[in-house]
């Protein structure tokens, strides 16, 4: 082979190994890509709340009558599954006494890990106590430096440890509302809180998209009488990424009934004196919601406002039950609730309800205590009538409250005229 031959065969055998080296190079790469994990997209709680897709709900998982037997991590995902299969995205927990809490943020995280399209969020409760707080020296002015410091911390740790998971930290439940005689503080107290934790956000030292709020009764709000109109809550007004109130026309079908007292005429059905007991239930609702609007435009303060506790028990056998205001049963629950949905998703209003699940712990002494029944499932993992629709889709098809029990049935067994026949309307004003 002459060299002119030899040194045009060399140079394209180069070129051509060049090549085949670059489709080599490149056909690995695309191989390395492929393999990568996609980025979890990150959700925030300012893209949950007011989402009618990130439906929420209030969840204890406690089954005995202390706290002091705490749920199981499989327990705990078993209700979360549940939860889950009727929409729930978002759920929010009370206090960091116990492993509660934090297990339920576990039990999201394994969840997540078994199936990578589970998607759940969490509410962060903290619990805020009033110096001598359940004592008869309580001082409503100062607070439990102790408890209330070891709850904040708890929730800053968790928030960080699960930034995908936790979304909301809330500063006290009721905490301010002077009905809650036993442990309530001044607003100066949440505030000093809320500041401290919006402090953390702007240094860097927590999420900057976490949200923080109060969850408290709609007149520490504002909603309500004079005396709870001060500087120090216009101030936490402004500290808060959003006000989550509470509203509980069912309390006041007792405390405050001129709206639940009917003067229906005797000629009106059973049925229609019930629904439109409810719809003056709903009503009530929706005027405690726009009495805290329209308080914060009177100071000038454009803040999102959303519910964070409203629900309807199911039993009583005192003040509420067919002896006393006659609003605790299954039939008007599933009319309070079914109502109140709609009117949250129609308004782009995040409702947290108040509850999942029966807690006995409530009022151990009375299982027929209102406390211990507002939730959508009873104890033993039945559906009540709000939901027999979901059982008869086959919702719950495969999902069970504890292992090894039978699947999720009907109250009731099923059986609808019962469950009106112990409806009762309201009395009628006298």
């Amino acid at each position: 082979m002459n060299k002119l031959v030899f040194s045009s065969f060399r140079l394209h055998k180069s070129i051509g190994i060049y090549f085949l080296c670059i489709l080599s190079c490149a056909f690995l790469s695309c191989g390395r890509e492929q393999k990568q994990p996609q980025k979890e997209t990150i959700i925030t709680a300012e893209e949950i709340l007011g989402n009618p897709a990130y439906p929420a709900i209030s969840y204890g998982g406690y089954r005995a009558k202390s706290r002091k037997t705490q749920p199981t991590l499989s327990q705990i995902k078993n209700d979360l599954r549940i939860l889950y299969a009727i929409g729930i995205r978002l759920v929010r927990t009370y206090n960091l006494q116990f492993e509660y809490a934090p297990n339920v943020i576990k039990a999201i995280e394994a969840l997540k890990r078994e199936n990578s399209s589970f998607e759940m969020y969490v509410m962060l409760g903290t619990w805020i106590n009033c110096k001598g707080a359940r004592t008869r020296v309580r001082d409503h002015s100062r607070e439990n430096l102790k408890n209330n410091t070891s709850e904040i911390e708890k929730a800053i740790s968790l928030a960080n440890q699960y930034p995908q998971i936790v979304k909301i930290i809330a500063v006290g439940n009721e905490a301010m509302v002077h009905w809650q005689e036993a442990y309530y503080v001044t607003p100066s107290i949440i505030l000093k809180w809320v500041n401290y934790l919006q402090g953390l956000k702007k240094e860097g030292k927590l999420p900057s998209d976490l949200w923080i709020t109060s969850s408290d009764n709609f007149a520490s709000w504002g909603g309500g009488d004079n005396s709870y109109h001060k500087e120090a809550l216009t101030q936490l007004i402004q500290a808060v990424d959003y006000l989550s109130i509470h509203t509980y026309p069912f309390h006041d079908t007792h405390y405050n009934p001129s709206f639940w007292e009917t003067n229906n005429e005797a000629t009106e059905s059973k049925k229609e004196k019930i629904e439109a007991a409810m719809d003056g239930a709903l009503a009530y609702a929706i005027e405690q919601y726009n009495a805290v609007e329209k308080y914060l435009e009177k100071l000038g303060i454009d803040k999102p406002i959303h519910i964070g506790e409203t629900g309807w028990s199911t039993k009583s056998k005192d003040l509420y039950g067919n002896n006393g205001s006659r609003a605790a049963d299954e039939f008007k629950q599933a009319l309070y609730y079914h109502k109140m949905q709609q009117w949250s998703r129609e308004n782009n209003i995040t409702n947290i309800y108040f509850s999942a699940f029966d807690e006995p712990w409530k009022d151990p002494n009375r299982p027929l205590a209102s406390e211990n029944n507002f939730g959508l499932f009873t104890v033993e993992g039945k559906a009540k009538y709000a939901l027999w629709s979901l059982v008869d889709k086959g919702t719950f098809n495969g999902l069970s409250r504890e292992e090894n029990r039978h699947p999720i049935q009907k109250t009731f067994e099923g059986n609808k005229k019962q469950v009106f026949d112990q409806s009762q309307p309201p009395k009628t004003k006298k």
